[in-house]
């Protein structure tokens, strides 16, 4: 197989087994910069049609290594497989995904590290200029399971102006309504994201609670919808 990942086949052993082979020249290059511009420990884990389980990934790292994560990151959660459900499952890609999904989030809970990951939008989210939950591509298994999510959209005025812009679908912690839209800037050379000023936030809507209760006073209803006919 092409990549780190070499796969063994015993022709006495109903199976096969992978280990991961040294990284290409090239890739050990990019690796090596970034540990000498950047600071922290990052582990990267590349694997083939073998798979690999992630608990037990992480357990090995803490007893072995004595390294805990963080934070991880993993790659198009959409591709891996659970547990509860085995290959040859008559079950629909909602049911697939919310598993794995609810797996991801059991073994950050167990952990106490944060996953991240992402997804794209279906046909309808690729060309609208204000997605939703329910522009998740494949399946809304992910955005019923997650706790935290955001969009990144960008229109032909934001392209010009190198800039993309940031909306919260989801949020179990706080209200989304907060600073629901704000954008950032990128740099495209280098796909990097960067804060720009405060002057190009103000034209953006939903950066407020509907009600603020940070002065401990009691918010007036009427008040608040008097211009409504």
């Amino acid at each position: 197989d092409a990549g780190p990942s070499v796969n063994y086949i015993n022709p006495k052993y109903k199976g096969k087994f992978g280990i991961i082979a040294p990284y290409s020249k090239d890739f050990c290059k990019s690796c090596n910069r970034l540990r000498i511009t950047s600071r922290g420990d990052l582990r990267l884990c590349l694997f083939g049609n073998t798979g690999i389980n992630l608990r037990h990934l992480l357990q090995e790292l803490r007893t072995k290594k004595n390294f805990k994560a963080d934070v991880m990151y993993i790659d198009y959660l959409n591709i891996c497989a659970s547990f509860r459900i085995r290959g040859g499952t008559n079950a629909g890609s909602y049911a697939i995904v919310k598993a794995i999904a609810e797996e991801l989030r059991g073994l950050a809970v167990e952990f106490n590290i944060p996953i991240i990951s992402a997804t794209q939008t279906n046909r309808t989210g690729f060309s609208s200029s204000d997605i939703g939950l329910e522009d998740t591509s494949e399946s809304f298994g992910l955005p019923a399971t997650a706790d935290f999510m955001v969009a990144l959209s960008q229109t032909e005025e934001l392209d010009t102006l190198n800039q993309y812009q940031v909306k919260q679908l989801k949020n179990r912690y706080a209200d989304p309504g907060f600073h629901r839209r704000f954008v950032v800037g990128v740099d495209k050379s280098k796909m990097r994201l960067f804060d720009v000023e405060q002057s190009a936030q103000t034209e953006l809507v939903d950066d407020t609670p509907l009600f603020d209760r940070s002065k401990g006073e009691k918010p007036n209803i009427n008040k608040l919808f008097e211009d409504f006919k």
